[in-house]
């Protein structure tokens, strides 16, 4: 009986030592698992803040812009028009091609014009002679009427046939000026330097006076035709600078002069109408060509100007997140101005040292803690306050 009892209580205490032993092993176990976490939150002090990539603000003298939409237009176009009837005995140009100022361009049977012109010379000799023979006829008959030898009444027959001489012969002058300018008519000239535009008219073809003949227009140099709005007209000027650009060479912009500024504002548009002129030696622009428009106004210096992207939109305006030294982020609200490229002009509590969030702005809250990444997603440590803070969105030089 008593060699059971030891037995048993053999048992029990054996079965104490497995109980105790396992608690030991799980406890241990527990504190080392602790000791792991404690390292990896020290190892990884951001595990968990959101992640965002951020981008250093820009400073730079920017140039405001007046931008508008316009039209190419030739800064000299005329249609040539017959100035006398006849038929069309020769063309010498043709559409496309270059002419010079008094070229002859077409002729208008000017052989009809030289005979014209050789009855018109004939006619004034003889009108001139008829004159001199009327003032011979009146000085005789003057002289016999001082002598009383002819009555008064053949002094003024003489007289008046002297006055119809000379208007005859004054009409035959005018007849001689009209036959000379006939013939000159007869070579259509162009009226300055130029390209044929189109041509209306063929060989051949008998042709009325006013019958448009051909039209010629200048590209070098062209202008640019454009309005501007009613609150800018102030700010524009002769002899400013203009850019523009065509649909036909993208990216490619040209310099452009304005010229002319209209003195009234158009009452239905509300717009002030400009006109810029640009050189066009190559003849690459053409009359009628879309363009876009930049004009500059003012230029100011030491703009701060922030990535587009870092630029998010509220009911109360345009707002953006700074970092700061801590990692911790600022809800800025600010104004845009200019854009270039990319960038905006931000006007708000901004310094020139400031970063902005370009990447996960969108869930923030102001104040909050923040995990910065590069592009590829990899923590970026928090640089010592001494060293430089790196470009981490876009590789823009700040």
């Amino acid at each position: 009986m008593n060699m059971s009892i030891v037995r048993e209580g053999l048992r029990m205490s054996s079965e104490l030592r497995k109980k105790r032993i396992a608690v030991g092993v799980w406890t241990t176990a527990c504190l080392l698992l602790v000791s792991c976490g404690e390292e990896a939150d020290k190892a990884s002090p951001s595990l968990g803040l959101p992640p965002v990539m951020v981008e250093q603000v820009l400073v730079r003298d920017v140039l405001d812009l007046i931008t508008a939409t316009g039209e190419l237009v030739a800064k000299a176009e005329a249609t040539i028009a017959a100035q006398i009837p006849g038929q069309i005995t020769a063309i010498l140009v043709e559409e496309g091609d270059g002419v010079s100022a008094g070229q002859i361009l077409l002729e208008i049977d000017p052989q009809r014009r030289e005979l014209e012109l050789s009855s018109a010379e004939a006619q004034l000799n003889e009108a001139s002679a008829q004159a001199v023979e009327a003032w011979r006829a009146m000085d005789r008959i003057q002289n016999l009427n001082s002598r009383d030898a002819a009555s008064q009444a053949r002094l003024d027959e003489a007289r008046t046939a002297l006055e119809l001489a000379h208007s005859r012969k004054t009409a035959s002058e005018a007849r001689l000026g009209l036959a000379k300018r006939a013939l000159s008519d007869a070579s259509v000239k162009a009226p300055f330097p130029g390209l044929v535009a189109r041509r209306n008219v063929s060989v051949g073809e008998y042709l009325s006076v006013g019958l448009p003949l051909f039209e010629i227009v200048t590209l070098n140099p062209i202008e640019a035709e454009f309005s501007v709005s009613e609150v800018d007209s102030g700010l524009v000027r002769v002899g400013q600078a203009v850019e523009l650009s065509v649909a036909p060479f993208p990216g490619e912009r040209f310099s452009a002069t304005v010229t002319v500024v209209s003195p009234t504002i158009d009452s239905r548009t509300r717009t002030l109408r400009v006109t810029a002129e640009l050189p066009n030696g190559e003849g690459r622009l053409r009359p009628g060509l879309f363009t876009h428009v930049e004009l500059g106004v003012s230029e100011r210096s030491n703009v701060i100007l922030v990535p587009e992207e870092s630029l998010l939109q509220r009911a109360s305006g345009s707002v953006l997140f700074k970092v700061s030294d801590a990692d911790r982020v600022v809800k800025v609200p600010v104004e845009t101005g200019v854009y270039s490229d990319g960038w905006v002009e931000a006007r708000g509590a901004l310094l020139p040292t400031d970063r902005v969030v370009v990447r996960g702005q969108g869930k923030l809250l102001d104040g909050g803690s923040v995990s910065i990444r590069t592009r590829e997603g990899v923590p970026v440590t928090r640089p010592e306050a001494s060293s430089p803070v790196p470009s981490l969105a876009s590789g823009v030089d700040g």
